[in-house]
């Protein structure tokens, strides 16, 4: 028996400002670990679907504006499958070496939100519900894995977030 078509799926981005260039010594490491990560993501049970340009990846689409920033976004199944993918294997172990790569930014850098099934979001939607998360912080319009929310729809808590970038100088 095939389980019933869910109605709607979980979105996530993560931005981060990188230390060095991609094409630097630093972040070699991480560049050689892109393929391989995103390739057990694709076929990880609960992946719906990632960003990617003709790169493979994402670390060559614009976000905020700012060349120092790179972003992953995909959709998954739910957070569940988002969760048992983030902490398992390779990627759980780029995680922990993500202050080799990344500055530390104070607010909020990640957010996950609902989407109708087949929906994939846009750049801006999701530069948009980042905002949204830290001018309001987790609402069902925008929440964190540790702050979740139920699927379904939902409208913005107070009206559209203040275009704000992170406050922190970029690399040299």
């Amino acid at each position: 028996m095939t389980q019933p078509t869910a109605a709607y799926e979980l979105a996530q981005v993560n931005i981060a400002r990188l230390k060095a260039p991609l094409d630097s010594p630093q972040l070699k490491d991480f560049v050689d670990a892109l393929d391989p990560v995103n390739a057990v993501a694709d076929t990880s049970d609960g992946f719906v679907w990632r960003l990617q340009s003709d790169s493979g990846n994402a670390t060559d689409v614009a976000v905020f504006g700012d060349e120092w920033l790179i972003l992953n976004m995909s959709v998954w199944r739910d957070t569940n499958a988002l969760t048992a993918f983030m902490y398992q294997g390779q990627h759980r172990e780029l995680l922990a070496r993500r202050r080799e790569w990344f500055e530390r930014i104070q607010e909020a850098m990640a957010t996950l939100w609902w989407v109708p099934a087949g929906h994939r979001p846009t750049v801006a939607e999701a530069e948009e519900r980042l905002l949204h998360l830290r001018a309001h912080g987790a609402t069902a319009y925008a929440f964190t894995l540790r702050t979740s929310f139920p699927a379904g729809e939902a409208a913005p808590a107070f009206g559209p977030a203040d275009r704000v970038l992170p406050d922190v100088e970029c690399p040299v």
